[in-house]
């Protein structure tokens, strides 16, 4: 029987939760939170779409009891405040890096062998986090950053090419932030051929620039992080691994010489399955694009020392 524990009942990780129910990931869903009821209230409310949506999974709410979580195959975690307008992600680490830590150690305490897929911000710092403090094989954590940016990448594609979305493909590699994010609008495709053949540069570069604020735009909107698109996004790693289809996915994992960066976690593709990260793809960067890289990952470096500064590492 499978089974995926999602901490943090809140917007990204209920829509997680959901998504995950609705496409019948697993054979069982536990959403886990520390405000009292939250996460039984949700799990009630989905489970009473069931035969509506025309879903099996179980899904089941706790509060702070991670007993409930035990033998999970994989655990999402998406707990930690977010991003309030105007806060940098950077921001948010002295509160989210005590979180994170906690919940990690005690979800192998129930679920030593469980994959790990982070959400919480900074992504990039707390995957870094995670697999500085917890001792588990980098295979097993997972920052789904790259995934989320993606997505957003084929929207703005889409949308300024008038097609379908689904028909386009490409990819952000680099750091999951405003700034450090690069969407390779060289390798972006549309039924196989290059996006250039159907935009100007000066409408690339606006597609570009409109994926790197993806996230912020939303904020500004919404008065709060995006939801819908992260949820999603976290359930489609998961599924790659639950399911071991062998996707490529951008995620935030630890490098080891690939792209010429040590000690560090940053978004670049990967093959998911059952064991999690089976395989790091380099890609044929030219220079602008390395050095773009370089680049973001000095932010994320940057950003990882705060982790120092706090106590958290």
């Amino acid at each position: 029987m499978s089974k995926v524990t999602v901490v943090g009942a809140g917007n990204v990780g209920a829509t997680c939760a959901n998504v995950l129910a609705f496409h019948e990931v697993a054979d069982e869903v536990v959403m886990l939170d520390v405000k009292e009821g939250v996460s039984e209230g949700k799990a009630m409310d989905m489970m009473q779409t069931a035969q509506s949506l025309g879903f099996d999974t179980n899904i089941i709410g706790c509060t702070n009891d991670y007993e409930k979580t035990a033998n999970s195959d994989v655990v999402v975690i998406t707990s930690g405040i977010p991003r309030k307008p105007g806060m940098t992600r950077e921001e948010l680490i002295g509160v989210n890096a005590g979180i994170v830590k906690s919940v990690a150690q005690n979800i192998l305490k129930f679920s030593p062998n469980a994959i790990l897929v982070v959400i919480s911000n900074p992504m990039d710092t707390m995957t870094y986090l995670s697999l500085k403090t917890l001792g588990l094989p980098k295979n097993r954590i997972i920052g789904m950053g790259g995934m989320l940016d993606s997505s957003r990448f084929k929207y703005f594609l889409s949308q300024a090419i008038g097609c379908n979305a689904n028909e386009v493909d490409g990819l952000v590699i680099g750091g999951h932030g405003d700034t450090t994010m690069i969407p390779l609008a060289r390798l972006a495709t549309y039924k196989g051929m290059p996006v250039s053949n159907f935009l100007s540069e000066e409408e690339l570069q606006k597609v570009v620039a409109d994926t790197m604020v993806g996230g912020a735009t939303l904020t500004k909107f919404l008065g709060t992080s995006a939801w819908y698109a992260p949820g999603a996004s976290g359930a489609y790693v998961v599924e790659s691994i639950i399911h071991d289809q062998k996707k490529m996915i951008p995620c935030s994992v630890y490098l080891e010489g690939e792209y010429g960066e040590n000690d560090i976690c940053c978004g670049v593709p990967v093959i998911l399955g059952k064991n999690g990260i089976e395989k790091i793809v380099e890609l044929p960067l030219n220079d602008d694009e390395k050095a773009k890289f370089a680049a973001s990952a000095a932010a994320v470096r940057k950003t990882n020392g705060a982790l120092k500064e706090v106590g958290a590492l």
